[in-house]
């Protein structure tokens, strides 16, 4: 398997950061880590081995990145106002700086999958759900769709448009919908440990999605299923052999 590192200065960050490919050719995947997470997280908990027949046989190629939560949401010392700028920053670095990065390998109009368990599973849905320009795929694994375990009743305006939960019910432009309603949409919890909160934001997720007209795949695993790495690494081969028969057929 081709695996790269990469370290650069991000202009939007004010720091360093670092990624890593996994693969040689394949519909791109951006990965995003859980709660405060690094870039090497999928390779170490198995994530890229779970993964791996899809990316040695050229299907997909996997770029992971590091996360900026502990600067972000996850700040508890900072006041939501400024960790949603933090965020911002961040937004603007997958968008302006690894996603360019991305293209420049596999063509400039190149459309992402995206994905990522727990924290990477929020980050996932809310940048599909604000760049479907950039993706058209995303398989969030246990992941919330609002900032409310971050910064409770607080809402200003980029808590507002960073919560699926709360800026997807108002929106109405066509622009973004058909882009939904043309998008690979694959949502999915277990039912056991930790998984409470994950499965009440999905229900209310999945309400807004069918007043909307766009599909989804929502699937909710057994009452055995934990919000933990174990049954992700089942989770997502699945899926991703359900996205490559899908291609196939289309």
């Amino acid at each position: 398997m081709n695996i790269e590192y990469h370290r650069y200065w991000s202009e939007n960050l004010h720091q360093d950061m670092e990624f890593k490919v996994y693969g040689h050719a394949g519909k791109p995947v951006l990965v995003f880590p859980a709660m405060g997470g690094r870039f090497y997280d999928f390779e170490n908990f198995g994530m890229i081995e779970a993964a791996g027949w899809f990316i040695e046989q050229g299907l997909f190629q996997f770029y992971t990145v590091d996360s900026v939560d502990n600067q972000s949401w996850c700040n508890w010392g900072a006041h939501p106002y400024d960790r949603g700028w933090r965020h911002e920053d961040y937004d603007r670095y997958i968008i302006h700086e690894v996603v360019p990065f991305i293209r420049q390998r596999c063509g400039e109009e190149a459309l992402l999958l995206t994905t990522g368990c727990s924290m990477g599973g929020y980050h996932s849905a809310n940048f599909f759900f604000r760049h479907p320009d950039v993706f058209d795929s995303v398989i969030s694994l246990s992941g919330v769709f609002s900032l409310r375990l971050f910064v409770g009743d607080y809402v200003d305006e980029r808590v507002y448009f960073n919560s699926p939960l709360l800026y997807l019910p108002n929106l109405s432009d066509e622009w973004y919908l058909e882009k939904y309603r043309r998008s690979q949409i694959i949502l999915c919890a277990g039912q056991g440990a930790w998984e409470e909160e994950m499965n009440a934001e999905l229900a209310v997720l999945r309400g807004i999605l069918e007043a909307k007209g766009i599909p989804a795949w929502i699937d909710l695993w057994g009452h055995d299923v934990n919000h933990d790495w174990p049954w992700w690494r089942k989770m997502l081969p699945y899926f991703l052999g359900k996205l490559t028969e899908h291609q196939q057929r289309g």
